[in-house]
């Protein structure tokens, strides 16, 4: 009982010290003694021989139920998982491991499970006796449970990711990107032309750069909701899987509660866009079903407008705008409040909806920029804002402003308000019964302008009326 309630207590302080798992390396078996590697049924094995990879102590959590009391601003965050599956621990501690890997590793008998004895004196109150023994993937782990890897496996893992990024430049570059940064998330200003996803011809994505976030982790931050290649502004990372899975059940929590009653709860999006005409109304919701649909090529497609939102292809989507400055040459700067997060909702609203598309959207606004004239630059500009430099992964800043034939879409996620993760996330691995998150603060980040708009905006401030 004494080594049983000392592994739990292990469990507890380890998800307060980290907030996600973090495995820890065993250089050799004999390190801690009894640590075995045999197969038989109550296996010591030969010691010395085998390194093995431990994973934190199974501590059961639910973060979809916490995030869907952050979102309502409740007290009570659930009670959790009272169990989960020995293939379930694994994928979560280490999500880049291959499922098909993984699987394997239960067929071929190397995940093992951690057999605790104690031996109790009054000079040493809890001598332990580890002994380990096969687990199977559908294994219930109960908590303080410690499965162990094959260490090879992560090792090299770790060598390939040090190997293809080892370019100082473009490291500097990506962590030159971050707004903010505590033990659960990462917080970057994405850079306009820089893909959020791989895909056929792309090289280099957030996504997969991901690892370059971090100096000594052998998990790599993961995406929590998108952006597109040519949008710019704020993009939220999870730095671990817990963090992620909580923020994911936040971002759907919030198109949820949109459509159920139109309210925005803990999470709030505003992006700025120039637009190319004025819309009717200064300010509006904007309420209107998306649907795919595939263009005559068979390949790619695109989304549009449908009257109606009963088919099952269509998705509700709601956005909020307000006019923040309408300009004599025919464009209008607005604000727009996403309630919904729909792919593409925000250009398709302002195209198809509001009549205004964003400028530099060759998508969804193509007759309009068939008429395009690019503006005259005017002598007061700031040549600074005017000089084109190469930036790593084949990045250009400078140019792309309405001076330019071909302008840059000009659309920016300025601001996100957040709930505080890392907070939410120890109190809810820290407490024994449902937490209390009626008073968990918000995060509050802003991204500035682009240089492509912070120029756009200065040619249209420039003309006197």
């Amino acid at each position: 009982m004494a080594a049983l309630l000392y592994l739990r207590r292990r469990a507890a302080a380890a998800a307060l010290a980290g907030v996600a798992p973090r495995p820890q390396w065993l250089a050799t078996a004999a390190r801690r003694g009894a640590l075995g590697s045999g197969d038989d049924g109550g296996e010591t094995g030969e010691r010395g021989k085998s390194p093995w990879l431990q994973l934190p102590p199974f501590a059961p959590l639910d973060a979809a139920a916490a995030a869907r009391a952050i979102s309502r601003g409740g007290g009570e965050g659930g009670d959790g998982e009272q169990g989960a599956t020995a293939i379930k621990w694994v994928r979560r501690c280490c999500p880049d491991l291959p499922t098909s890997l993984v699987q394997k590793l239960f067929r071929l008998r190397k995940v093992k499970k951690n057999v605790v004895t104690a031996e109790i004196s009054s000079a040493d109150a809890s001598a332990e006796q580890h002994r380990l023994r096969r687990v199977s993937a559908k294994d219930q782990l109960m908590p303080g449970d410690i499965l162990f890897l094959p260490v090879n496996l992560k090792e090299s893992s770790v060598a390939e990711k040090t190997k293809k990024f080892d370019n100082r430049n473009e490291i500097n570059f990506l962590r030159g990107l971050e707004i903010y940064k505590d033990e659960a998330i990462i917080v970057v200003n994405k850079p306009p032309g820089m893909p959020v996803q791989g895909g056929v011809g792309i090289k280099n994505s957030i996504d997969v750069l991901a690892s370059m976030f971090e100096e000594n982790s052998s998990e790599a931050p993961r995406l929590v909701h998108r952006l597109d290649r040519d949008c710019s502004g704020i993009l939220v990372l999870g730095r671990n899987q817990l963090s992620t899975s909580m923020l994911h059940a936040i971002f759907r929590e919030k198109t949820a509660d949109a459509l159920a009653d139109g309210t925005q709860h803990v999470l709030q999006r505003k992006y700025v866009a120039l637009v190319i005409g004025t819309p009717r109304h200064p300010k509006g919701l904007l309420s209107a079903p998306l649907a795919k649909i595939l263009l005559q090529d068979g390949k790619s497609e695109r989304l549009t407008v449908r009257a109606s939102s009963n088919a099952a292809s269509v998705q509700d989507a709601l956005t909020e705008y307000r006019v923040i400055e309408s300009c004599p040459q025919g464009y209008t700067w607005l604000e727009l409040f996403p309630r919904t997060g729909r792919k593409h909702q925000l250009r398709v609203h302002c195209a198809e909806v509001l009549g205004t598309p964003i400028v530099g959207d060759y998508k969804y606004g193509r007759q309009a920029h068939q008429k395009w004239m690019p503006l005259p630059l005017p002598r007061t500009i700031d040549e600074e804002l005017l000089r084109k430099r190469k930036l790593p992964f084949g990045l250009v800043v400078g140019g792309g402003s309405i001076a330019e034939e071909q302008p840059q879409l000009h659309l920016h996620c300025k601001q996100m308000v957040l709930p505080d993760v890392s907070v939410a996330l120890r109190r809810l691995q820290s407490s024994d019964v449902n937490p209390d998150f009626s008073d968990l603060e918000k995060l509050n980040f802003v991204a500035p302008l682009p240089l492509h708009m912070r120029l756009s905006w200065e040619i249209l401030k420039s003309v006197k009326i």
